[in-house]
Formats: structure tokens, C-alpha cells, sequence
């Protein structure tokens, strides 16, 4: 299993509106090899917002074809019709790539 994370630097007060725009239902979820997504938003930070999408992969071969893919491309296309001249929260982002080594689960 591996757990591909993007830590994307936002804005101060957009990390809360953005969140739920990772989590629609849509083509990923047909995506072989795919498991699921969390989107964490980080708590102590002052200076901005920052979240944390992970996206859950039986191999890095089912996540590179999710990367190379057309729904890949229309999920991160910018949304046309009132969004020009906005300036973009976005401040930065870095792709984490990490294979789970060990698990523990509740035993409740």
C-alpha cells in the first residue's frame, strides 16, 4: 500500500473551504488500485493554512495511471466562469510519495 500525500501551503482562512473539494465523488473512485483519501488540515500553524491529501494506492503503477489519465487532468483543470482575476490561494504545494511499512489497529 502506498499513500501518496500532497502538502499544499494555502492562505490563511482557506484551508477549511478547500478540504471538501478533494473528497468528491467522481472518477478516482474508479480508478483500479484505489483505496481513498483523507484530507487533514494542519492546526498550528500562524503564517498560513496548510492541508494534507492523501490518497491511498494499492501500487505506484495504479497511481501513476491515475496521473496520466484524462480525469486526472479535468480534476486539476481550473474551473472556468467567474474564477478569472481572482488571485489563487495556492501558495505552494510538495508531493510526498511513502510506501506504509507497519500498521496498528484498534483492537475495539
Amino acid at each position: 500500500m502506498y499513500v501518496v500525500s500532497n502538502r499544499i501551503k494555502v492562505k490563511k482562512g482557506f484551508a477549511e473551504k478547500m478540504a471538501p473539494r478533494f473528497t468528491k465523488p467522481g472518477p478516482l473512485q474508479e480508478m483500479n488500485g484505489f483505496e481513498k483519501v483523507e484530507v487533514l488540515v494542519t492546526q498550528n500553524l500562524e503564517e498560513h493554512d496548510e492541508l494534507n491529501v492523501n490518497m491511498y494506492w494499492n501500487t505506484l503503477e495504479d497511481f501513476q495511471a491515475w496521473k496520466e489519465s484524462d480525469a486526472f487532468k479535468q480534476a486539476h483543470s481550473r474551473p472556468s466562469g467567474g474564477q478569472e482575476g481572482q488571485e489563487s490561494p495556492l501558495l505552494g504545494s510538495q508531493l510526498v510519495i511513502a510506501e506504509v511499512a507497519s500498521t496498528l489497529h484498534s483492537e475495539k
